[in-house]
């Protein structure tokens, strides 16, 4: 045995070695048709959302000054975070249910690494031309028209990656805002260096990483394959139909003992991540259907049935039910949590805190009193009017203000001095504040405590 064998037996993880570039070629058919519909849909969704207007401001817009969230008429703050958590919940739950059933199909048809990565090639394939016809550029010498066309292909992506970082930083600056002073130079630094930071990472990971991304970046490339059953649809193909494969000419008969594959390649050429199908399941597919497209092309034009490759179950696999009862059971559960959660949301918040300079103090009138620091946030983008009350003792009384008005989205802090006439007969009770939203009706209690006397620690 020689040095390498033994080498290699004392591998752990082997890395293959990172390939040339993947040059994409362009194809069309069902599944190219629904990826593309699919991604006018969501880029169209992302451009436009931070355009809409709601009340005379934006409709959705992370304020990080103000660490809120506005989406129309809701205005989320950090005390909303269990939302976040539910969504994101919601959301891991809907792409694990999904995995389980098509593979990564998130992957191919909506990751945005995968739109973009393919909005990149369209440009290439306009500037190059075919695929070939990039690979054949690259491999030739710099001249005037290499130079020309490479220079505006890089120039259209960076435009593409500037438009991308625009509108991604408008869900955090107002859109017409953004718009208006950047390219009139009238933007902050702090605002430019975001918008050139993503547009660097757009280029780069669109342009030049790609699948990369896929193969040695993102996490979920990787754990995907624990999620799949012998129930879940992936791209396959059919070796025993196919093999032995062998080119042939159209027209003429298929010769004895050779399979339906042609070995034209044409599945290996549009594969965004450059691996062959026709080796079985590979980590780095992205169940995009680009080769299912090119090879039911393929086999039109040869007379031959669809479906060599095609989105396949094992053989003799079974639904798996006891997955589809626990996916559905886990979203619906969030969707309740969720529900529970809007239905329990007030539109402001409200704290009570002891005055921390005294316990309690005899005021003029011989009255026992207490100070305390009302705190009031109005969620909501209305001024609101807040009425307060307080009870847990006779004849307890509110020295101050018992009723606020609060603006939209500010905080108010209201000093309220509260008092009873005779001493209670505990140094220490219990009373409960009450704050009450005057349009809507509604109210939010809290508990404190009042001393009436020196020994009350």
């Amino acid at each position: 045995m020689d040095n390498s064998s033994i080498a290699e037996q004392h591998i752990i993880l082997k890395v293959p070695a990172s390939p040339a570039k993947i040059y994409i070629r362009e194809q069309s058919g069902r599944f190219q048709r629904i990826r593309r519909y699919l991604n006018f849909l969501l880029v169209g969704m992302f451009v436009l959302l931070p355009l809409l207007q709601f009340n005379g401001r934006q409709a959705i817009q992370f304020d990080i000054a103000q660490q809120t969230l506005t989406v129309f008429s809701v205005t989320l703050y950090p005390h909303d975070l269990a939302i976040f958590a539910l969504l994101f919940i919601l959301g891991a739950f809907m792409l694990f249910y999904i995995t389980q059933l098509y593979g990564r199909v998130w992957c191919g048809y909506a990751c945005p690494q995968t739109v973009w990565t393919l909005m990149f090639n369209w440009v290439e394939r306009r500037v190059e031309g075919s695929h070939s016809h990039s690979r054949t550029l690259d491999s030739q010498p710099w001249s005037t028209q290499k130079l020309a066309k490479k220079s505006l292909k890089h120039s259209l992506w960076i435009a593409l990656s500037l438009g991308t970082a625009l509108v991604f930083i408008s869900y955090f600056v107002p859109a017409r805002q953004l718009y208006t002073e950047f390219f009139t130079l009238e933007a902050s630094l702090l605002i430019q260096g975001w918008v050139w930071f993503f547009a660097v990472c757009t280029y780069i990971n669109g342009g030049w990483l790609r699948e990369k991304m896929c193969q040695h970046i993102c996490p979920y490339s990787r754990f995907q394959s624990a999620m799949f059953h012998k129930s879940t649809k992936l791209v396959a193909y059919d070796a025993a139909r196919g093999e032995s494969r062998g080119p042939r000419k159209r027209g003429v008969a298929k010769p004895k003992g050779a399979g339906d594959c042609i070995d034209c390649n044409l599945c290996v050429q549009v594969c965004p991540v450059g691996i062959d199908i026709r080796d079985g399941l590979q980590y780095a597919c992205i169940n995009c259907g680009l080769c299912v497209d090119a090879c039911d092309a393929t086999m039109d034009k040869f007379n031959y049935p669809r479906g060599l490759i095609r989105y396949a179950l094992e053989a003799g696999s079974k639904s798996n039910w006891p997955a589809h009862l626990g996916y559905g059971a886990a979203v619906l559960l969030t969707l309740t949590m969720m529900f529970v959660w809007a239905t329990h949301r007030f539109d402001f918040e409200v704290s009570v805190n002891r005055d921390r300079q005294s316990l309690y103090r005899i005021n003029n009138l011989g009255d026992i009193e207490n100070t305390f620091v009302l705190k009031t946030l109005n969620k909501s983008q209305h001024p609101k009017q807040y009425s307060i009350r307080v009870d847990g003792l006779n004849d307890l009384q509110i020295k101050g203000p018992t009723q606020i008005e609060v603006g939209a989205g500010e905080h108010a802090t209201t000093v309220l001095a509260v008092s009873v006439p005779d001493a209670p007969e505990q140094e220490k009770n219990d009373i409960h504040f009450y704050i009450e939203e005057l349009t809507s009706g509604e109210s939010q209690a809290r508990d404190t405590v009042f001393y009436a006397g020196s020994g009350a620690w």
